[in-house]
Parts: C-alpha cells; structure tokens; sequence
C-alpha cells in the first residue's frame, strides 16, 4: 500500500476545495434555507403531515440526498477530469501507484467533501424544524455508503467525459430529476397508480428511502431493500471503475 502516494492524491483534492470552501459552505446553507422558505410556506402550510411527520423535517432527507448525490457527482467527476484534460494524467498513471489506490484518494477526498455538505445541510434544517435521528448509526452509514457510491459514479463520469458539457449532462439532466422524481419531497404512498408503480424502477427511490427510514423508522420500501440497492450500486461502480483501469478504457487514449 502506497500510502504517501494516496495521500498525496487525497491532501492535493482536498486543498483544491478548501481554496473554495467559503463557497462550498454557504452556498448550500442559502439553498437549504430557500428550500425550507419556499416549500415550508408554500406547500407546509397546506400538508401539514406526510405518515404523522412534519412535512418540513420529513423533505429534510431529501434535501440532504439531493445535494449529495449531485455534489459527489461533481467532485469526483472534476477531479479526475482535469488530469485527462491537461494532460497529467500519465504522470499519475506512471507513478508507483496502484489503481486502488489512486481511486481511494480521488473517491476519498470527493466523499469528505460530499460527507461535510451533507452534515452542513444536516445541521441548517435543524434552525428550520426539529430533528429526529431514530437510527444515528444507520443515518451516518447510509450517508457514508452513499456518499462513495456517487463519488464512484463521478468517478466514472469523469474517464468517461470528453468535454465539460459531457460531464455536466448526468448530474443535471438524469440524477436530479430523477432525484425529484425518487420521492425526496413526497412518499410514494401519495401517487396514483399506475404513477405509484413506475416509481419503483427509479433506482434513486430506494437510497432516498433508507436514509429517511434512518431518521423516522418508515420509509416507501423496506430498509433491508434499500441498503441491498446501494450496496449493488457501489459494487457496481466499483467493478466498472476496475474494468476501466484493466482496459485503460480513456485514460490511455
């Protein structure tokens, strides 16, 4: 194990964000608090409670995960991008580093980041409405877990992408709608089918779920099926990101 290569690789990500973090802090605490004034006001006001919840503190899972996943999308995605666009990239891929360990201090440092926003997130609701963490062990492990799955998934964007309009298009396009779309500000219970049924082939549904079972103990499918849905999703990726360093699948051309 090189430990001093993948720490290097995790200390320079992490500097790169601390030379913006004013910017990385108070920009989801605007936006957490618009969300809270907005649907709070707008929506609170009409439906008081979803499943004898609040509705404000029941779409605060939810917000949590929406800034999540499209931040550890980001974050990992740029970071290995701009080695390829530069053209360092085979530098890195020359140094005695292994793959695993260049993906840990990429994905690790991605995932701190991801981590710290959401605990932020976390910690801006609790001036809106009061908390309840039923499962605090459960809420940090679907955090963390899920936090590494889309970092790995940024990850992959990132080899994958050519050009930053590639990379943008994932996140924005496909993983926030299907975020709005995954009950992060609804329960599913709510929908009419055949709505009710389609919604179950949003893979997005059964991450938002656990995490919230997290906080108040009911989610829209059962907790057993949302961890074994985010543990699949980060074998997965993590399988695809090895296929791309055996192959050398645009890293090497």
């Amino acid at each position: 194990m090189n430990v001093h290569g993948t720490w290097a690789i995790y200390r320079f990500e992490m500097a790169r964000a601390l030379r913006t973090l004013w910017q990385s802090l108070v920009t989801p605490v605007i936006t957490t608090s618009l969300y809270f004034i907005v649907f709070g006001a707008a929506i609170g006001s009409r439906m008081t409670e979803i499943d004898g919840v609040a509705y404000g503190a029941f779409i605060v899972p939810g917000l949590i995960m929406l800034s999540l996943f499209t931040q550890s999308i980001f974050n990992a995605s740029f970071g290995i991008f701009f080695p390829k666009f530069t053209g360092t990239i085979y530098e890195l891929l020359s140094a005695p580093i292994s793959p695993m360990e260049t993906v840990i201090g990429y994905v690790g440092a991605a995932a701190t980041k991801s981590i710290v926003l959401g605990l932020v997130i976390l910690g801006t609701a609790a001036f809106f409405v009061p908390l309840e963490i039923q499962h605090p062990f459960w809420m940090i492990a679907f955090l963390v877990l899920i936090a590494v799955t889309f970092c790995l998934f940024g990850f992959i964007i990132g080899i994958w992408g050519q050009n930053f309009e590639q990379i943008q298009f994932i996140p924005m396009l496909i993983v926030t709608p299907l975020t709005f779309l995954g009950g992060a500000f609804y329960s599913l219970d709510m929908l009419a089918e055949p709505w009710r049924t389609i919604t179950y082939f949003n893979p997005v549904v059964y991450l938002i779920s656990g995490f919230r079972w997290s906080f108040y103990g009911q989610g829209d499918v059962g907790v057993e099926i949302s961890l074994g849905a985010t543990l699949g999703f980060f074998f997965l990726c993590l399988a695809i990101v090895g296929w791309m360093f055996r192959t050398g699948y645009r890293l090497k051309t």
